[in-house]
C-alpha cells in the first residue's frame, strides 16, 4: 500500500519538489502576488513566482504523462491506483494545481502570522501541498481512504527529508 500511495502522488511531490530547481530559469521570475499587499503585507512573497507556479503544474503532468506510458509495464500496473490508460492530463494539471495552489495558501497564512518567506513554519509547511493537491484531484479521482491517510503519514516525513537534502545541496537557507 504503502508504495502504491507513493506512485500515485509522486505528479504532486514532484510538482512540490521542482520550483526550487527552476530558480536558473531566467523567465517569468515576477512574484506571484506581483509584488501587491494585503493589509499591509505582502500578498505571498518573492518566494512564489509565476515560473514555480507553472513549472510545478507543468512538471506534475509531465510525470503523469510517463506513468500513462508506463503503465503498459505489469509491474506499473500492480501499483496503480489508477487506470492511467482511461485518466487524461487532467488529474495529474489537478494533481500539480493543488500543490502551488495549496503553497501559495499556505504563504498566504505565514505572512499573516509573521513568519518570514523561506522559514519553517511546521507542519504547515510539511501539508499545505497535499491537502491542496487532495483538493483540486478529488475533482476526477478519489483515492480510498488508506491511501489517503498513508499519503497524509508519509509526507511530512518526505517533506522534512527533501528540504534537509535542499540544504545539504545549498538549495534551500535551513535545514527544516
Amino acid at each position: 500500500m504503502l508504495l502504491e500511495a507513493l506512485y500515485y502522488f509522486l505528479p504532486a511531490y514532484m510538482a512540490n519538489t521542482i520550483p526550487p530547481f527552476l530558480k536558473w530559469v531566467p523567465f517569468l521570475n515576477n512574484p506571484l502576488d506581483f509584488g501587491r499587499n494585503f493589509r499591509g503585507e505582502r500578498i505571498f512573497g518573492d518566494h512564489k513566482t509565476i515560473r514555480g507556479f507553472l513549472g510545478g503544474c507543468l512538471f506534475a503532468m509531465l510525470i503523469f504523462y510517463i506513468q500513462k506510458l508506463l503503465y503498459q509495464v505489469s509491474f506499473f500496473q500492480s501499483i496503480s491506483i489508477v487506470d492511467y490508460s482511461q485518466q487524461s492530463l487532467l488529474l495529474g494539471f489537478l494533481l500539480g494545481l493543488g500543490v502551488v495552489v495549496g503553497d501559495a495558501v499556505e504563504s498566504f497564512l505565514k505572512r499573516r502570522r509573521n513568519v518570514k518567506p523561506g522559514k519553517p513554519w511546521i507542519p504547515f509547511d510539511q501539508l499545505d501541498f497535499v491537502v491542496g493537491a487532495f483538493i483540486f484531484s478529488f475533482f476526477v479521482f478519489i483515492p480510498e481512504i488508506k491511501i489517503l491517510i498513508t499519503i497524509i503519514i508519509i509526507s511530512p516525513i518526505l517533506q522534512l527529508i527533501f528540504h534537509y537534502l535542499g540544504y545539504v545541496l545549498k538549495i534551500n537557507k535551513d535545514k527544516i
